[in-house]
C-alpha cells in the first residue's frame, strides 16, 4: 500500500521518539518536496530534521499536477496541498494528515486519510505500543500536539 504524509505526523512523532511507528506500520512512505522542506531542510533543531534526513524509508517526490496543488493552497499550506496532490497522484492507499481542513479536502477527492490517532490505534492493534493512552499524553504534553479528552479516553480504551 502507498502512503503519503503530511508534515505533523512526521514532526509530532519525532518529538516523542516514535518517528519508527510509521516505518513499522507502513513501511514506506511517500513525502511531497514541500513537506520535505518544512521538515528536513528547516531549522537543523527543530524536531524531526535529523530523523527525517536519516530515514531511509521515507522517499521524496515531486507533484506533477502543480495546478491543483496551486488551487489547495487557496485555503492550504503548501505541505498539506502537495500531500493531498501526492496522495491523488500515486492513488495512495492512506494519506497521514491531522490537519482539519486538509483532510476535508482530501476526502472530498476521494483519498483516504488518517492522523496520529488513528496511527496510535493502529500500532496499539498491531502490539507495536502497550499504551496508546500514555504515548497520546506524551503527545499532548511535549509535542504540543492537541488531543481531546474524547480521544484520550478511546485511547486508554474508557
Amino acid at each position: 500500500m502507498i502512503v503519503v504524509a503530511d508534515s505533523s505526523p512526521l514532526i509530532a512523532l519525532s518529538r516523542v521518539g516514535k518517528l519508527h511507528l510509521l516505518r513499522d506500520i507502513f513501511g514506506t512512505l511517500l513525502i511531497p518536496d514541500a513537506v520535505w522542506l518544512e521538515v528536513a531542510d528547516s531549522d537543523p533543531g527543530r524536531p524531526g530534521t535529523g530523523e527525517l534526513r536519516a530515514a531511509s524509508w521515507i522517499e521524496r517526490r515531486s507533484i506533477a499536477d502543480t495546478a491543483l496543488a496551486n488551487l489547495l493552497r487557496r485555503d492550504l499550506g503548501a505541505g498539506e496541498s502537495e500531500a493531498i496532490v501526492l496522495a491523488r497522484e500515486t492513488s495512495a492507499g492512506v494519506l497521514l494528515m491531522d490537519e482539519r481542513l486538509g483532510r476535508s479536502a482530501a476526502t472530498r477527492l476521494g483519498i483516504p486519510v488518517t492522523g496520529l490517532i488513528g496511527i496510535l490505534l493502529e500500532a496499539r492493534r498491531l502490539g507495536l505500543v502497550s499504551d496508546p493512552a500514555a504515548l497520546a499524553l506524551a503527545l499532548r504534553t511535549t509535542a504540543g500536539f492537541w488531543i481531546s479528552d474524547d480521544l484520550m479516553d478511546l485511547l486508554s480504551g474508557n
